[in-house]
């Protein structure tokens, strides 16, 4: 990806927050997968471990719905869990 796309992408992804919050979890799956890129990146860390608790006070801190955010986050493999949910891993 050019660096051109990256800040397009970052602008892209600017426009669905307000006052540093999620306005709305997007509907388009490709949208939706811009934000999820961006969470991950910017909420989680490489090569560390986290409870379901740590997962979700992450992503309260952008939006209300962490419970949808997390599902959306493994679905799309940026967050890992094992079958019995104990931690997660962000992938990418």
């Amino acid at each position: 990806m050019t660096l051109q796309g990256t800040s397009d992408r970052a602008q892209g992804v600017a426009a669905l927050f307000s006052h540093g919050r999620l306005t709305a979890i997007p509907r388009k799956a490709a949208r939706r997968e811009q934000l999820l890129v961006h969470l991950t990146e910017t909420l989680f860390e490489r090569d560390r471990e986290y409870s379901e608790r740590e997962v979700n006070e992450a992503l309260l801190t952008v939006h209300e719905d962490c419970s949808a955010l997390r599902r959306y986050l493994v679905v799309a493999g940026l967050l890992a869990r094992p079958k019995d949910g104990s931690s997660y891993r962000r992938v990418r």
